[in-house]
């Protein structure tokens, strides 16, 4: 089947404007209405809907621009390519591995495709408790809408693999709620390596829509540029510096380039917007830049099954349960959704946290294993707060994340629910992503056992592909870096939409809600400038 390379017949048109920064041999200045950071969620969507109104828009990422044939479905080439550190970053006390893209569409163009609406309980308690304007479930209804047509956003119409039915079979023998996951895909092929780029434009990332309708409407892509400071003076954003890398990535090439707009948008995700502003030194009288910085922290366990399962093959999740996500209440303790991870050779090989024989056996049962994984929904109990966004001595972002007492009380709790529902699946045998965990025959033991399984970093192994707030939207500049459209309180031309201003996590993988409150805000802040 022919599949038509987006990327290449758009650059080969000669009607894209697009700037490699490791091709510039001497410092590039350039000028435009608006500069957006970053490419993903965020930036892709409000790039496309700032061009359409005809404004001059000139997009930065610090990653690759690949196409359709880069994506090769290694693990070996495209995880260090692909996503951030080279697949390697970390929280600061390295008890949760962060897994987020660094690429042109960033995470959406390695993300596993499950597209949720915001939760109306999430956009109750914004609402209520954090008194955003404009996030009733009634009034971000129709920006959802608009996206999932946007995006191709429907539930997955093919039987889900053998690795998700299992979860549904565990639900459906306890009695637990699950349905199918609506995904952001067309004319998919069903083969499981979305993680590493799709290889056929199937997902409808912002590699492939926004980002090209934003370049057919005039934008200027620069790619392969570091964004490394704004240049402020009193209330206005000046100017943004970036650093030319080399077609590595991650090397300067000693070039720089130095972009002047009329008005700056940063979307350069919960960990690279409060860093950029941080190292731009601006104004945070209040101290919040960084702060309440949220991760879904997962956990997980596998089973071993009587049948083949192959978890690598077909969409990776295509089946959730939100049985235990609200049942303590919005600010009780913490609750989480069930889903399930693709494991690929790579990937188990490195979660699993063993080595030896015990690795070989592992290994050896790969195609038999199923993947269980809980996202904890953080910033909703008093006592989860979330992380902090530092800087290192070279400028480059850390996160502190403190796992909290409640927060244990949930992974452990989470631990029970995914092994009963995996033996409730007909698992043969249950071992914990943890490096306590023995390997369970029944769910008996495994109960007792997890009981008395001691909660500490670096013993349960934890993961997060969700990062979120760091420059949490709000009305009162005492308790938030922007307002409830995504205005910084004190910059007048600056304007952050991405992820980082989410008050809480969402209790859901996140991308859709990124794409809903990015419309909304990029079509307000459209029409102001045009006006």
């Amino acid at each position: 089947m022919s599949v038509k390379d987006i990327i290449e017949a758009g650059l080969t048109s000669g009607n894209w404007k697009t700037t490699d920064a490791a091709t510039i041999a001497e410092k590039l200045t350039l000028e435009a209405d608006v500069v957006v950071v970053g490419t993903g969620a965020g930036g892709g969507t409000t790039a496309e809907i700032l061009s359409e109104k005809g404004l001059n828009v000139i997009l930065v990422e610090e990653g690759r621009l690949n196409r359709m044939k880069d994506f090769n479905m290694s693990e070996s080439k495209s995880y260090p390519k692909l996503y951030q550190e080279g697949m390697g970053r970390v929280t600061a006390d390295g008890a949760i591995a962060i897994m987020q893209g660094r690429t042109v569409g960033g995470s959406t163009t390695v993300n596993w495709t499950s597209s949720f609406t915001t939760p109306d309980k999430t956009l109750d308690h914004w609402t209520n408790y954090h008194q955003l304007k404009g996030f009733t479930k009634e009034a971000m209804a129709p920006w959802f809408e608009n996206r999932k047509k946007r995006l191709n956003i429907e539930k997955w119409a093919v039987d889900p693999n053998a690795n998700n039915a299992a979860l549904a079979t565990g639900c459906e023998a306890l009695g637990w709620k699950h349905a199918i996951i609506p995904r952001n895909v067309k004319a998919c092929w069903n083969l499981g390596y979305c993680g590493m780029g799709c290889p056929t434009n199937a997902k409808q990332s912002m590699l492939i829509t926004t980002v090209p309708g934003a370049l057919n409407n005039g934008a200027h892509l620069v790619y392969g540029a570091r964004a490394e400071k704004l240049l402020i003076e009193g209330d206005q954003t000046r100017a943004l510096i970036c650093t030319a890398l080399d077609e590595s990535g991650t090397t300067p090439t000693g070039q720089s380039i130095e972009i002047r707009a009329k008005h700056f948008v940063i979307s350069a995700s919960a960990i690279g917007s409060p860093a950029l502003l941080l190292r731009s030194e601006a104004p945070d009288p209040y101290d919040r830049l960084g702060k309440r910085t949220f991760l879904h922290p997962v956990n997980a366990a596998m089973a071993t099954m009587p049948e083949k399962v192959d978890p690598f093959y077909g969409a990776p999740q295509s089946v959730y349960s939100d049985e235990f996500v609200w049942k303590y209440g919005t600010t009780g303790p913490i609750g989480f959704k069930m889903e399930v991870s693709p494991l690929h050779p790579g990937l188990m090989s490195a979660v699993i946290g063993q080595h030896g024989d015990t690795l070989r056996e592992a290994m050896a049962e790969l195609p038999h294993t199923q993947a269980t994984i809980a996202l904890m929904r953080d910033g909703f109990h008093p006592e989860s707060e979330g992380g902090t966004v530092s800087l290192r001595d070279d400028g480059s972002p850390v996160l502190d994340y403190p796992i909290t007492d409640v927060m244990w009380q949930g992974l452990r709790d989470a631990y029970l629910k995914m092994a009963e529902v995996q033996f409730a699946a007909g698992a043969k045998t249950v071992r914990l992503i943890h490096l306590d965990s023995p390997v369970f025959t029944s769910w008996s033991q495994a109960k007792a056992s997890i009981q008395a399984l001691p909660m500490a970093i670096h013993r349960a192994r934890l993961f997060s592909a969700h990062q979120m707030g760091g420059c949490s939207m709000g009305e009162n500049p005492k308790s938030s870096v922007v307002n409830s459209l995504g205005e910084h309180h004190q910059l007048r031309n600056l304007n952050v939409i991405d992820g980082s201003t989410f008050p809480t996590s969402i209790g859901a993988n996140p991308q859709l809600s990124i794409y809903g409150m990015a419309a909304m805000q990029a079509t307000h802040l459209a029409n102001r400038l045009s006006a």
